[in-house]
């Protein structure tokens, strides 16, 4: 009968594993049999770069740490050599890295696994498995949309050529003057023209006035006849 300390000890591990496979957003169990010592060195060091932990664990252990879990089916697969790879943030990293290593390796096989803690078979590993990685699908997604950031980052530096956004729009500002100076002097003109003539009207009949003025004396004749009239008379 195992003594308290190992019990101890393996409860703390269960509780470990636990909170693990909890904290993951995926998962997938293997039957590692057959590997070397070589290829599962190889076999971790992409799982680690990938952010991918990857454990070996006893399939008893594996069934205290899922029991009374939403993951608790993935129990029936547990006999053999057993290792589990976890993700705390990739959902298709695990999947991919050890399907394509499954399919150069034969004794090397996908179990069973999980995706946010929803039970997934062999067959749902496979089609992740296909999936490219994070880095291709941003590669792809930039190579879409490299035409229109292309097209912005010229006109970026057209902007940043001609010293920035406040030495840009005088320019513009610029190109639309002359318009309005063109269409300034035709306005004056055609005022001009039109007000010149009804102010200088009443200027031309200023004559008149002199004329009338010229009249006066024309009144005075008939005194200048009167006066030798009376000196007769004397």
């Amino acid at each position: 009968m195992p003594s308290q300390v190992v019990l101890e000890a393996k409860k703390a591990r269960v509780a470990a594993l636990k909170e693990t496979i909890a904290n993951s957003v995926a998962g997938v169990i293997v039957d590692y049999k057959g590997i070397t010592v070589a290829n599962d060195t190889a076999l971790r060091k992409e799982l680690r770069e990938a952010g991918v932990e990857y454990t070996v664990v006893k399939n008893t252990l594996l069934k205290l740490a899922i029991k009374d879990t939403e993951l608790e089916s993935m129990g029936s697969v547990l006999d053999g050599s057993t290792a589990l790879a976890l993700s705390a943030d990739d959902h298709v990293a695990a999947a991919r890295i050890l399907g394509k290593y499954a399919e150069k390796h034969k004794n090397f096989t996908m179990k069973i696994g999980f995706i946010d803690n929803e039970v997934i078979g062999l067959d749902k590993l496979d089609a992740l498995a296909k999936i490219p990685s994070k880095d291709i699908l941003l590669a792809t997604v930039c190579n879409a949309f490299q035409a229109p950031i292309a097209a912005f980052a010229r006109a970026i530096q057209a902007i940043v050529d001609k010293g920035g956004v406040e030495d840009c729009t005088p320019t513009e500002e610029a190109e639309a003057a002359p318009a309005v100076e063109e269409e300034a002097p035709a306005v004056e003109e055609a005022s001009v023209a039109e007000a010149a003539p009804a102010e200088e009207e009443p200027a031309a009949e200023a004559p008149a006035e002199e004329e009338s003025a010229a009249e006066v004396p024309a009144e005075e004749e008939p005194a200048a006849e009167a006066a030798p009239a009376e000196e007769s008379a004397e």
